[in-house]
């Protein structure tokens, strides 16, 4: 074990400096000098003690690049990858390596299942938004059509394409309520469905809008305020589930600070190979089931079965109806 310690020297000092270079890459160079000029540019002068180092143009302009590329090419999901290299160098092994490789799909993808929930929640708010808002108007004196085209432009756009379909349709006399259901179409819009059903009977039966609009908010706001209740009560469950999913990583430090050395038994040895495979299959069955049951609490599968009955709904024949989703207050169920 003795002729390990310099390579397990060489791994950490390769690992500090791939880990100066990245940071370097990531944030850039700040220099001081600089933000004392921009900051005394009213007509002070800035005084260096020394000389400021000034790399040559060449060098920025490169460097510059390369975050460029970084930036728009890659994601934070690469990071896998000067991760397993680390690892690698520190266990003598190209195991770890591959093993990050063929992570970076894997957690792009859970990347990208995180960025599309964060957009249903803020979809989910900005309905809450838009009905409160054109209830407003119409509450004001203002016409449907004039009270939406009068809601703030930033509400709309949460919906993309679809919420500038419903300010056309709105402003060029369409048809207000097919857009709002063809909206209701997006995680996160589903309450739209509840709105397109108000704006319909308004117009053809001349029911009061604003008060069907108030609901259809109350209730989406009902709906928000119960996820993020119980969001709050899986907190500790998610904790513990992170910190026992952790511990391994812990044992390896403590096997690697007592001179066990179990990277080198668990990627060198036929018997720590099996037993990696089999700690890393649980360990993934764990984060597995803990991820159900959390969506199971949740209700993940609600605002998937609500744009079904919307999907449903646009597929009817113009005589045909199908009654909109409404979702109770109590229950936070969908029924039609």
């Amino acid at each position: 074990m003795a002729g390990t310690e310099p390579a397990v020297a060489y791994a950490a000092y390769a690992a500090v400096v791939c880990a100066g270079a990245a940071a370097w890459l990531m944030t850039g160079r700040q220099d001081g000098a600089r933000r004392a000029r921009l900051l005394l540019a009213g007509g002070a002068q800035a005084v260096a003690r020394w000389p400021a180092f000034e790399p040559p143009g060449w060098w920025l302009d490169a460097i510059e690049g390369v975050r460029r590329r970084l930036g728009g090419r890659a994601g934070t999901e690469w990071w896998c990858l000067p991760v397993g290299l680390v690892v690698g160098l520190l266990g003598q092994s190209v195991l770890p390596l591959v093993a990050g490789l063929a992570a970076v799909p894997l957690v792009r993808r859970r990347l990208r299942r995180r960025a599309a929930d964060q957009a249903a929640r803020e979809r989910e708010t900005a309905v809450v938004g838009l009905c409160a808002a054109v209830a407003g108007e119409l509450r004001a004196g203002r016409q449907p059509d004039g009270a939406l085209l009068a809601v703030d432009r930033a509400v709309v756009r949460r919906f993309g394409e679809p919420g500038a379909a419903v300010l056309a349709a709105a402003r060029f006399g369409g048809d207000v309520p097919a857009a709002l259901r063809e909206a209701a179409l997006l995680p996160g819009g589903e309450g739209l469905a509840g709105a397109a059903a108000c704006w319909q009977v308004a117009v053809e039966g001349g029911a009061g809008l604003a008060e069907g609009l108030e609901a259809v908010a109350g209730s989406v706001r009902a709906r928000i305020e119960q996820r993020e209740e119980l969001r709050t009560q899986l907190a500790g469950p998610r904790s513990t589930a992170l910190v026992l999913a952790l511990l391994p990583v812990f044992g390896l430090a403590m096997g690697a600070a007592m001179d066990a050395d179990p990277l080198w038994i668990l990627l060198h040895t036929p018997a720590g190979l099996l037993c990696l495979a089999a700690g890393l299959l649980l360990e993934w069955a764990g984060l597995a089931w803990v991820a159900h049951i959390v969506r199971a609490a949740e209700g993940a599968d609600e605002p998937r079965k609500a744009r079904e009955v919307a999907r449903a709904e646009r597929r009817t024949q113009p005589g045909e109806r199908v009654a909109e989703p409404v979702r109770s207050r109590a229950s936070g169920s969908w029924s039609r």
